[in-house]
């Protein structure tokens, strides 16, 4: 019987491992990529709805139809290659690791052309010349169009973008991941300018009359994107391109989205020499992890760890207070604590940031670190409430009689006969919730801290590789975490014996 189970087993875990070969393997074999994608009828194309308008995004009117100038051009390139257009979801950040690891053939979403990425996939011929454009606060003279003069100045821009680039080492960055949120944090008086594409600017920036354009800092091209392994699907897109641009596809396509401009002209006349010239010639090597990176580490450990306390700290006396409301408070205070507890534990807390943070900016306007404190603690004290609430009904009720009949009151004999039991009792569960804590505090990286995560996402993208920054990352968690894991055991372990 033990010998067969062991055979069952060894065959299973053979057949995951041929499958786990096969999608390694998948899109990286000897057939060419065009011959791969007409053999499956399908050009898998990646971008990120997040983006919005007038990328990609979702039709208003059709909920679950996608649509966007960038949506256009893939549905063309489809058509000029015989075969469809199919769209896949992936975090703008994370596309051209995507792009690699074979999860799409190409990449066509705000691709900017930079050297760095020219070092890890092949750029087709650009369909859109933008700018980046400079915003700051109406009647804030001190922003110029020159980015050395941003030298100390808080600058929003996208994770991972190009003007992401042109601003390292000249301002301290607020990164985002969405395109609305670097505006709103300019507009509340968070940052004091921002660096996004022109596309961007038009739709998201002008048109607050609180906001105005500085200037234009940099110019830059949209590209598809393709793996270095793919030659002639590049050739094959690039001849596509070549034949919509001819035909005044491309010009219509980007008339109906607003936003053909002089500017686009030069597609119509674009060269080699010009190519080489944006993918900057000779390829800088990639950036490797160095000490720097290191540091860099250690500060969004802190960030982390300072958060997760100081989270806690709001979180436990906030529980402990809904947790007595829930149990002896009048019917109106249990009612309220009940809400507040289904609320919190009902709803994302990712979606309890993005209220607090940008939702309530009109109202109140806290920092990102204030907010995730605010944020993450009071969703917790919903969790910790209930671990109180097991606590104290865990705490035998004649006990609480003996204390009310020695003539103590109900306030006094929780504090000193029930709470002190309760919490003892709660000790562990509390601990474990901590090393949650430590974990979610990833979450608020959308609302610009900067803690470990996002810190590794930073430092993957700086380095083109997700492997190392993402094992350090991962060493560093659980460095904070074990201890306290240990420690829940031990007090569980304790709890138990007496």
């Amino acid at each position: 019987m033990t010998v067969r189970r062991h055979r069952r087993w060894g065959v299973i875990a053979l057949a995951i491992a041929m499958y786990l070969a096969c999608e390694a393997c998948r899109g990286h074999g000897a057939t060419s990529g065009m011959r791969r994608i007409r053999a499956s009828g399908v050009l898998r194309w990646g971008g990120d709805l997040q983006g919005g308008e007038p990328y990609v995004y979702e039709d208003p009117s059709q909920p679950g139809r996608i649509i966007g100038f960038e949506v256009d051009i893939a549905n063309t390139l489809a058509h000029e290659l015989g075969v469809r257009a199919e769209f896949h979801q992936n975090d703008w950040s994370a596309l051209v690791p995507s792009l690699e690891r074979g999860t799409f053939d190409v990449i066509l979403n705000g691709l900017e052309v930079t050297p760095a990425r020219a070092a890890r996939v092949r750029f087709s011929t650009p369909y859109y010349h933008f700018a980046e454009r400079l915003m700051a606060r109406t009647g804030d003279r001190s922003i110029r169009p020159d980015l050395h003069a941003l030298q100390g100045r808080r600058v929003g821009t996208l994770a991972g973008s190009m003007a992401y680039e042109l601003l390292t080492g000249r301002a301290d960055i607020v990164s985002y991941e969405g395109v609305e949120e670097p505006y709103i944090d300019l507009s509340n008086h968070r940052t004091d300018a921002v660096l996004l594409d022109d596309i961007i600017s038009e739709r998201y920036g002008q048109p607050r009359a609180d906001l105005t354009v500085v200037g234009d800092v940099a110019d830059g091209y949209y590209a598809v994107g393709i793996r270095h392994d793919d030659p002639d699907v590049q050739t094959a897109v690039d001849a596509a391109l070549a034949r919509i641009i001819a035909r005044g596809e491309l010009h219509a396509i980007l008339s109906r989205a607003r936003l053909w401009n002089d500017r686009q002209r030069v597609l119509t006349t674009w060269t080699h020499a010009q190519q080489r010239a944006i993918e900057g010639g000779a390829h800088p090597a990639l950036a490797r992890m160095d000490g720097h990176h290191v540091v860099l580490f250690l500060q969004g450990a802190g960030v982390t760890l300072v958060l997760s306390t100081m989270a806690m700290a709001l979180a436990i006396p906030l529980g402990i207070l809904l947790a007595l409301m829930r149990l002896y408070g009048p019917p109106l205070a249990r009612t309220a604590a009940i809400a507040y507890i289904e609320l919190y534990r009902g709803t994302p807390v990712l979606l309890q940031l993005y209220v607090i943070y940008y939702g309530l900016a009109g109202l109140v306007r806290l920092g990102a670190f204030s907010a995730a404190i605010l944020g993450l603690g009071m969703n917790y004290a919903a969790y910790e409430a209930e671990v109180y609430r097991a606590g104290i009904q865990a705490v035998p009720r004649g006990q609480t009689e003996a204390g009310l009949a020695l003539g103590m009151s109900l306030p006094l004999t929780l504090r000193r006969v029930v709470l002190p039991q309760a919490l003892r009792i709660a000790l562990p569960s509390v601990t474990n919730d901590f090393i949650a804590l430590l974990k979610d505090t990833s979450l608020v990286s959308v609302i610009t801290v900067v803690e470990l995560t996002k810190q590794m996402t930073i430092t993957a993208v700086d380095t083109r590789s997700w492997l190392l920054p993402g094992a350090l990352c991962a060493l560093m968690y659980f460095v904070m975490s074990y201890p306290l894991s240990r420690m829940a055991q031990r007090l569980e372990a304790r709890l138990a014996r007496s």
